[in-house]
């Protein structure tokens, strides 16, 4: 039995996981569990430096300290981790659509251009066993889950796009009231703005040459036992992993 269940029946705690149930479940989704728990450290840690950071420049202007609590709500917090989500959802949703129909010779990121048809070129069949619903339920339903992961990924991007431009705007408007400008602006027209633009390209182009790099360098390089890599031994013309 791969499980043993609470006492107390319905009202009693429910599922337990045994021991080889956990060693399983971290196993199948080590990868994922790994990153997010990386993730959640470096924002822990972002927002713990980002506190101190904007009360030494508050001092320095003379002005009282906030809470931790007051740092995360700020336009500030909002406008720095945005800011950076937005380039790497980008960058994600970029990848994607790029890789379905331009090729890279070499390149483990790329599909073969010499290959009529690659297994995620294939028509969906709907009698495949264990097809998505989506896919059974064809229509408009199955195009767009044919085109889901890019569409979230864009879709989160412009969500991040316009978060970014909310919290600059705050942030614009807390300076000027700070320096004693009646100037403000709205979210639209933050992002009509130099300020708003430089923050936003000097993370895109690094986003692009990252994966120029992973692309280009997986043609000559290796790493064994990633998926993102080609076997080592694999000739460097050759393409795909």
């Amino acid at each position: 039995m791969g499980r043993r269940t609470g006492a107390g029946g319905a009202g009693g705690a429910g599922p337990v996981l045994t021991p080889p149930d956990m060693r399983r479940l971290l196993r199948d989704n080590g990868l994922s569990i790994a990153l997010f728990l990386m993730f959640v450290v470096s924002l822990g840690a972002q927002t713990v430096a980002g506190h101190r950071h904007a009360n030494e420049e508050r001092r320095d202007h003379g002005r009282p300290g906030q809470t931790w609590a007051e740092y995360v709500l700020s336009a500030e917090s909002l406008e720095a981790t945005a800011e950076n989500w937005e380039s790497e959802f980008l960058q994600s949703f970029t990848f994607v659509l790029m890789t379905a129909y331009l090729f890279q010779r070499g390149s483990a990121e790329s599909k073969d251009p010499d290959k009529a048809q690659e297994p995620e070129d294939r028509e969906p069949d709907p009698k495949r066993t264990g097809a998505p619903a989506a896919v059974k339920r064809g229509g408009i339903v199955l195009w767009l889950y044919e085109h889901s992961l890019s569409l979230t990924f864009f879709t989160l991007f412009v969500g991040s796009l316009l978060l970014h431009a909310a919290g600059g705007a705050g942030e614009y408007n807390d300076d000027q009231a700070e320096h004693g400008s009646p100037e403000r602006v709205t979210l639209l027209g933050y992002m009509a703005t130099s300020r708003f633009w430089f923050e936003s390209l000097q993370n895109w182009q690094s986003e692009f040459f990252a994966i120029f790099a992973v692309v280009v360098l997986s043609i000559f390089l290796r790493e064994k036992g990633s998926p993102e890599s080609k076997p080592v031994d694999a000739a460097h013309g050759e393409t795909g992993r």
